[in-house]
């Protein structure tokens, strides 16, 4: 049990999820309960209860609309880190949208707790070769540690070439730590296994094969999901298809699957679960640089 991974809990509501976005317009967003704080709070009682910590990647619009929400995460002791303002994918923002994106979220976070985060995930993993400017714009907000890239093959998004454990991602003299999300690394693949809808697909065992092959590699796993994943109970709308099954698989499961996770592991956020690899954590992870790695 000394060895820690990562926890990380992406602070949106089921609305604003990209499956929903064909049917439920931004405009519209106002017009529904916000169910996201309750569910929020069932995990921060269970991370309360095993005694873990995570990071919290938070929404500018949640946090405008649930300040407090945002103070009892911050005074639980979890990492607070911006997911950016509404959940728009990068590349539909461009590199000026994403600018004010994340100094708009940066103020309202800073407002709230006081401090200003430093760590970012970008809506569904967006960060990839259609968003060069990136990692720039990343540096230029002072973040120093990200978890938007997927090492997988996917049609929406993720760079296969990428590491599996963490890592320096370096422009010029400047770099910033990326750590990427769980994947269980077999047969020449990687199997993405860490969280979202992958971990409520999958059996738990493939996650615990994913964590501890990290951790014979010497490295942490991120686990991460969503509080509308532990709020079976939602709103359920017409998705159809792989979308639906997608968004509703298993979500009466997550709870039960996540608490013997934490059982089985100890889980910290991730600026602490790089810590604990010693005073010198940073200068023992690999270093590559943005441009090579996107190819």
């Amino acid at each position: 049990m000394s060895h820690v991974h990562a926890l990380s809990v992406d602070v949106e509501d089921w609305f604003q999820v990209l499956n929903m976005a064909h049917l439920i317009d931004r405009s519209d967003w106002q017009k529904f309960e916000l169910r996201c704080g309750d569910a929020t709070r069932r995990l921060l009682d269970l991370f309360d209860k095993r005694g873990a910590k995570a990071t919290f990647f938070c929404l500018g619009w949640i946090a405008e609309r649930l300040p407090e929400l945002i103070r009892e995460i911050d005074r639980a002791g979890h990492e607070i880190g911006s997911h950016g303002y509404d959940h728009r994918l990068l590349p539909d923002l461009g590199q000026q949208g994403f600018r004010e994106d994340l100094e708009r979220t940066a103020a309202i976070l800073a407002g709230i707790t006081g401090k200003r985060p430093t760590a970012f995930r970008a809506c569904t993993w967006s960060i990839g070769r259609k968003t060069p400017w990136a990692v720039e714009e990343l540096l230029q907000s002072g973040i120093t540690l990200d978890s938007s890239i997927q090492p997988v093959a996917h049609p929406d998004y993720g760079v296969s070439t990428a590491p599996t454990t963490p890592y320096r991602l370096r422009i010029g003299e400047r770099e910033l730590v990326e750590f990427p999300p769980l994947t269980w690394d077999v047969c020449g693949r990687h199997l993405p296994v860490g969280g979202g809808g992958y971990l409520r697909l999958f059996p738990l065992w493939f996650l615990r094969r994913g964590l501890a092959q990290k951790r014979r590699r010497g490295a942490p796993g991120c686990i991460y999901l969503h509080p509308w994943e532990v709020d079976p109970e939602q709103p359920r709308q017409p998705l159809g298809g792989l979308r639906g099954f997608r968004h509703y698989v298993n979500l009466s499961r997550t709870y039960d699957k996540l608490d013997r996770l934490l059982l089985d592991h100890r889980f910290v956020s991730l600026s602490s679960a790089l810590a604990a690899g010693g005073d010198d954590w940073r200068a023992k992870l690999p270093a590559f640089c943005w441009r090579e790695l996107l190819g």
